[in-house]
């Protein structure tokens, strides 16, 4: 009985283990798509939502 409390306990750890893994592995590919650089440009909003150099300086300089 001992025996397959301990095997099951092992199989659980792995489980667990492979688990934890995969989902590691998701969420730095999400995190990976969702930080990549778009092709094209959003016009006057960058991707990260702060603005561009080119406007920020136009403000400076009135």
């Amino acid at each position: 009985m001992k025996k397959l409390l301990a095997l099951a306990v092992v199989a659980g750890g792995v489980l667990f283990v492979i688990k934890r893994n995969k989902d590691a592995k998701a969420e730095a590919d999400l995190w990976r798509e969702a930080t990549a650089p778009t092709e094209r440009p959003f016009g006057s909003v960058s991707a990260n939502g702060s603005a561009p150099a080119k406007a920020a300086e136009a403000g400076r300089n009135n």
